[in-house]
């Protein structure tokens, strides 16, 4: 979308809640009214929905919006249910594709009759592995299955000509969360590791390896996996564009790695041998390294126990629980397994997702609400522009330059225009394994078919149930499938206060984006190149740097907290959405008769809720602990109590002390847009 007018317009009438229709605002009992909003926001605007609802053991964060995410699944598996019960679809239409995998997915009997057997195949061809070539092509036939270990190589538009798809590698290869997992000394890494090498040690035992065998196994794997890791970037560092940019001719990708022979690679891939990006190249000497001082046997260890941990969920019942175990409850903290239903309703959608999310659309999300969802995207790219030109530590320059940015912004919205072609994929009701191969191997088909041509902006990186959104500073689009288009997030049925409180900050947290830590180094053609001046770089860095301190000072637990470098990007957007989403909600009804106070609430206070109530997870301390780690998003108390004490008009719409827990002093108030 194109932005034109110099000044902020909104049709507001669009967005009005007709005469005679519902006029809902927030959920006022789900509000803690023993908690004073200015002393805690984050618990005084659902506290009392978490308490009446405590969390299902199978999930490891619980909200309204968690909940409506699982409602979403039980959507799911209505149509699944409905079509699989139906025989005779026409081979490789979408209704013979989601109703068959989903019912050789439901067939717990005939998957746990039939044990490993399915890998069987695939760990035979590593056993048959003689000499460092057939390891390679090994190494090949797993990338053709998404098995990306010990490296990634994917699709990504060009850096420096964003309208080129080229092939990006990328470090990978590991069984634990990161590279801190493997290298640090704290109790809590040192505990996961051990934890790590049982699980391993067990899953090669379900595979009929003897318990000494498997125990040195895991240690086989381990010791290869840590030498990788000790080659990788952290989180932090992976954040940073420019130290991920490394554009590379085939000849140079060739003598970086000389014991990989990447022509037999690419053309089993059937890739071109044109320039590549490789992201980090001491990880990829590394691998180069490995390839040479680790011995084959060991090799073929470390491969065999990525073919089982990428199988284990859709084997049988053992194998699945093992995965459980580890990953859901140790890693996670969940205390039981999800149904069978809903896994394999998960498992479909991550397979088949466009196929299935084009009968979800069907059903669950009709015109009207995409059309008045592309109106709140409107008025928030309008209320993100006055902001820009409102700025007054941004030199004239730079603002036309991040205006030229805004100007090229693309939101999509629900769906795609054009859906993926799934039929050349081979589903059967008998062949739950194959059917996960045969998915994988389409997927990656698809992604390698964009490298080398002009990048195609129609695709998705979502599928349209997921309850998420995204930025792609390189394409400059903001994206909002269908699964996030429903309440707490959006509803056709209540006031716009809730509405932009609630997914009008999630739009301006996805526009801002484009001007974070990262969006703000992509221009308006998304090439990775500065339009800043210096003067405001420095300030705008600066800036930066005070949410990064804000964040740092947020704990989970004693002595764990926050990495604002980590969730800088999240940080900003969150803060720069609820602002211009406050914003464009406010200039919807300039000139009109202000919107009237419901259930006691002003429509600003309704706003502000409707955020603490969108975003008021409650998580499992394990999954915390995750998330602090590896997670460029902070836990939601701190996403809501982060962002709105560094504002103003919150403490205004509270009528806040100054000296109130959620009011920030000046002196160290964060604003970056």
């Amino acid at each position: 979308m194109r932005l034109v007018a110099a000044s902020l317009f909104l049709a507001g009438s669009t967005l009005a809640v007709a005469q005679g229709s519902p006029h809902k605002g927030i959920e006022p009992g789900d509000i803690k009214k023993s908690v004073a909003p200015c002393d805690d926001f984050f618990e005084y605007a659902n506290g009392a929905w978490r308490e009446a609802n405590p969390m299902p053991p199978s999930m490891v964060r619980w909200s309204r919006r968690w909940a409506a995410g699982e409602t979403t699944k039980e959507q799911l598996k209505g149509i699944l249910e409905e079509i699989s019960a139906k025989p005779g679809w026409p081979a490789g239409s979408v209704e013979q594709l989601i109703g068959d995998d989903y019912a050789a997915c439901m067939d717990e009997k005939s998957v746990d009759a039939r044990g490993a057997a399915p890998v069987k195949p695939w760990l035979a061809e590593i056993d048959a592995i003689a000499d460092a070539a057939a390891l390679q092509r090994m190494i090949g036939r797993f990338h053709a299955v998404s098995i990306l270990v010990p490296f990634a190589l994917v699709s990504a538009s060009d850096n420096h000509e964003p309208t080129r798809v080229i092939a990006d590698i990328q470090a990978s290869g590991l069984g634990l969360p990161d590279r801190d997992y493997y290298l640090k000394p704290e109790p809590r890494f040192a505990e996961a590791r051990e934890k790590y090498r049982a699980h391993v040690a067990n899953v090669f035992g379900l595979a009929g390896v003897s318990a000494a065998e498997a125990k040195a196994a895991a240690d086989t794997v381990f010791t290869l996996e840590k030498a990788l890791a000790e080659a990788s970037l952290d989180n932090v560092s992976l954040r940073d564009p420019q130290a991920i940019d490394h554009k590379t001719t085939f000849a140079a990708l060739q003598k970086l790695t000389p014991r990989f022979d990447w022509g037999v690679y690419l053309d089993a891939a059937k890739l071109p041998r044109v320039d590549v990006n490789v992201q980090e190249p001491k990880f990829l000497e590394a691998v180069d390294r490995e390839l040479g001082a680790t011995p084959l046997p060991a090799w073929k260890t470390y491969l065999k126990w990525h073919l089982l941990r990428v199988a284990s969920p859709s084997l049988s019942t053992p194998f699945v629980t093992e995965a459980f175990e580890f990953n859901n409850r140790y890693l996670a903290g969940a205390k039981e397994m999800k149904p069978r239903w809903k896994r394999c309703v998960e498992s479909t959608d991550q397979l088949l997702g466009e196929a299935l999310g084009r009968k979800y659309t069907e059903k669950y999300f009709p015109p009207a609400a995409k059309a008045r969802m592309q109106e709140l995207v409107k008025n928030l790219l309008l209320a993100m522009g006055d902001t820009i030109r409102g700025l007054d530590w941004m030199e004239p320059a730079t603002k036309t330059k991040a205006l030229e940015k805004l100007a090229t912004f693309n939101p999509k919205v629900g769906y795609p225009d054009k859906w993926t072609d799934y039929s050349s994929i081979k589903i059967r009701r008998d062949a739950r394994w194959e059917n996960v191969v045969g998915g994988r191997e389409f997927s990656v088909r698809d992604d390698r078919a964009q490298i080398g041509k002009p990048v195609d902006r129609g695709r998705w990186g979502m599928t349209p149930p997921t309850s998420n959104a995204y930025y792609n500073p390189l394409l400059n689009e903001i994206v909002f499938p269908a699964g996030i288009l429903q309440p707490p997030a959006f509803s056709m049925d209540v006031v716009d206060a809730v509405n932009y409180g609630a997914i009008g900050v999630v739009i301006g947290h996805e526009i801002s984006h484009g001007f974070d830590d990262q969006g703000a180094q992509y221009d308006a053609q998304g090439r990775l190149q500065n339009w800043w001046t210096p003067a405001d770089l420095e300030k705008f860095q600066a800036k930066g740097q005070c949410v990064a301190d804000q964040f740092d000072g947020y704990f989970i637990e004693p002595g764990v907290h926050h990495n604002g470098r980590l969730v800088l990007g999240e940080s900003i957007g969150d803060q720069a959405g609820a602002k211009i989403a406050l914003l464009a909600y406010k200039k919807s009804f300039e000139g009109k008769t202000p919107p009237p106070t419901l259930d006691g609430f002003t429509p600003e206070q309704q706003f502000f809720i409707a955020w603490g109530q969108f975003r008021g997870d409650a998580i499992r301390l394990e999954t915390q602990r995750l998330m602090v780690q590896s997670d460029p998003h902070p836990t939601g108390k701190y996403r809501v109590i982060g962002s709105v004490s560094n504002m103003p008009e919150f403490q205004r719409a509270f009528s806040c002390p100054a000296d109130a827990a959620m009011v920030r002093p000046k002196a160290t108030r964060c604003e970056v847009w």
